[in-house]
């Protein structure tokens, strides 16, 4: 008892080289964060200014006295922002519904059976990561035109009129794009929900769907992760509205913030607004959703 009561503990590590690691990583987390945030507060701060301060004093801060909401009255007025924030909405939402709902169908598929071609689909669907769509562009042009998704003619154009019919090309090819990642997060989590769990439902009785109904909210950080990544870069784009919905009537928000940009003059106070106006649904359902977010990642990444 003696002999083990006076052997001596292992050397602890100094707590000073801790401290230090912690504040490196948390002053790195700190410059990480202001370099994200400034550039999204310097647009929100220029659009309530004068136009003049915007290039004069980029940095200055809109006070009581000195603020311009020239910018926000325009774009209310003189533009239909109210139609292409509503063309945004459908579209984001309907292609984050196809993406979440498609991709966890697929995974759970993948996760689940073991059955010829298995792995050579899960690779297919990896390799939709690593080539970019817009490759496509062209192809895809072609082909939403033969279908009659650009002037509302056509197979399909005629079904859902010339008004949503380029709508509805937007969310094919975001839906197309958003999949591969989809499958690819949501597979890992499939696999990791208890085969004890979905074995016990088919004893009671629960036919294909309904196990995979008691699956999806056991993966639901994995579901919110996979929406976020898809709402960002659907809200946020430009290039595919400018090619398949260019119209008046089916513009997007970001799309419809070019019509300030002038080959010789901008109106920067209406550009800077319209995009503050863009900004402000993506950061609300971002911070709405941000704790599943997190918790899909984290959990992916220990897992």
């Amino acid at each position: 008892m003696s002999a083990v009561a006076n052997t001596p503990l292992p050397p602890r590590a100094p707590r000073a080289r801790f401290q230090g690691s912690h504040l490196a990583v948390h002053g790195i987390l700190i410059a990480y964060t202001l370099i994200a945030l400034v550039p999204v507060l310097l647009v929100i701060a220029n659009s309530l200014k004068p136009a003049g301060d915007i290039f004069t004093s980029p940095f200055s801060l809109p006070t009581p006295h000195h603020h311009d909401f020239s910018g926000y009255n325009t774009v209310w007025t003189q533009s239909h922002f109210t139609t292409y924030f509503t063309n945004s909405l459908i579209v984001t939402l309907a292609s984050v519904f196809l993406v979440v709902l498609l991709s966890a169908m697929t995974a759970y598929a993948l996760a689940e059976y073991d059955f010829l071609g298995n792995t050579f689909l899960a690779l297919f669907f990896a390799l939709g990561i690593m080539i970019p769509i817009r490759l496509g562009t062209v192809s895809i042009l072609k082909l939403t035109k033969s279908l009659g998704l650009l002037d509302g003619t056509g197979v399909l154009g005629t079904v859902f009129t010339d008004r949503y019919a380029p709508l509805v090309a937007l969310t094919l090819v975001y839906t197309a794009m958003g999949i591969p990642l989809g499958v690819f997060m949501l597979s890992q989590f499939m696999r990791q929900v208890p085969k004890d769990l979905k074995n016990a439902a088919r004893v009671d009785g629960a036919g294909e769907y309904r196990v995979f109904r008691i699956v999806l909210p056991l993966v639901r950080p994995g579901l919110a992760a996979v929406a976020v990544f898809t709402i960002i870069p659907v809200w946020n784009d430009l290039l595919f509205p400018l090619i398949l919905a260019p119209g008046e009537k089916t513009k997007t928000v970001t799309l419809g913030a070019q019509q300030f940009l002038g080959q010789f003059t901008s109106d920067w106070n209406s550009v800077l607004a319209a995009l503050t106006m863009a900004m402000l649904p993506i950061l609300a359902l971002y911070i709405i959703f941000s704790r599943q977010f997190l918790a899909g990642l984290t959990r992916g990444a220990i897992d």
